[in-house]
């Protein structure tokens, strides 16, 4: 099991700085921004259990030649308020900042999701009453404001929200490029997506790696909305769009049209090759391999 563990961390400790440093900085994500983000998934996931569990395997490698052995005794040893024998402070203090790191981590997650769910159903109540349905769009709703913003509240209860300003700006064409990308953003949800990537930033700000994957994740979740949006449309109306709708969405939605505007526009406007099938498969498979190898790590006999 020590051998277990060191493995353990020392592929966390690789995917948390110098691999998702490094993927952030990759050119291909842009040609298949849904196999991206599956492999950004999987970096997250893998690390997670990697740097977790490697504290776990090493705290309990005295107890059994694996976890499957190790548990059992040391919930038997603590059932009748005994020491377990062979757990030295060494090996507890693995097990306890594991344990601390993992309890961190979702403390910080669920803190990121319920300040943004009230965030979130404050400004739904907000738009309930300022802003009006479109008929014209079912689900959709206008507010009176001058400034041209389109931006979606993810949830049970999302809303689709454009100002006024972008319909007396845009043309109808225009005007449903910009509500493609948006209905993307919810279809998709991608709110969860993007919401593990917040926590681990939070959770550890000081690493470069995990800010990196954070910005990579909110750039691709933008590049694969604006892919559904050029397919509903022509893709300089999209271009249009995205010059013109130039405010900044609200703290409590999931984008704004601003993100990222130089590099989106070249890319829908250059519209780069996607990857070749048996490239993208190779990539999910890839994803998949990557969280299985922690998970072999943890749950090998």
């Amino acid at each position: 099991m020590p051998f277990t563990a060191l493995g353990l961390l020392v592929l966390g400790v690789l995917l948390a700085e110098p691999v998702s440093r490094a993927f952030s900085r990759a050119n291909w994500p842009r040609r298949d921004p849904v196999g991206a983000l599956l492999v950004w998934q999987a970096i997250g996931l893998a690390g997670g259990l990697s740097l977790i569990g490697s504290g776990v395997v090493f705290g309990l490698s005295p107890l059994g030649a694996n976890l499957a052995e190790a548990v059992p005794v040391l919930l038997r040893e603590w059932s009748v308020a005994r020491w377990p024998a062979g757990l030295d402070v060494v090996h507890f203090a693995a097990l306890a900042a594991a344990v601390v790191v993992g309890g961190r981590l979702l403390w910080v997650l669920t803190t990121v999701s319920l300040r943004t769910l009230r965030a979130r159903r404050r400004h739904r109540d907000l738009l309930d009453v300022l802003a009006t349905p479109w008929p014209d769009s079912p689900g959709t709703r206008v507010l009176d404001h001058p400034l041209p913003v389109a931006y979606c509240l993810p949830g049970r209860s999302s809303r689709l929200v454009v100002s006024a300003g972008v319909l007396e700006a845009l043309a109808p064409e225009g005007v449903w490029a910009v509500l493609a990308h948006e209905r993307a953003h919810l279809r998709e949800r991608h709110d969860l997506v993007v919401l593990p990537f917040v926590a681990w930033g939070a959770t550890a700000p000081f690493v470069r790696g995990m800010v990196c994957a954070q910005l990579a994740v909110a750039a691709l979740i933008e590049m694969r909305a604006d892919d559904v949006a050029a397919c509903r449309s022509e893709p300089n109306q999209l271009v249009g769009a995205l010059r013109t709708v130039g405010g900044s969405a609200p703290a409590a939605a999931l984008t704004s049209f601003t993100d990222a505007l130089d590099a989106r526009i070249e890319r829908i406007s250059s519209h780069p090759a996607a990857l070749s099938r048996p490239r993208r498969v190779l990539v999910r498979l890839g994803a998949i391999a990557l969280v299985a190898v922690p998970t072999v790590l943890l749950l090998a006999p």
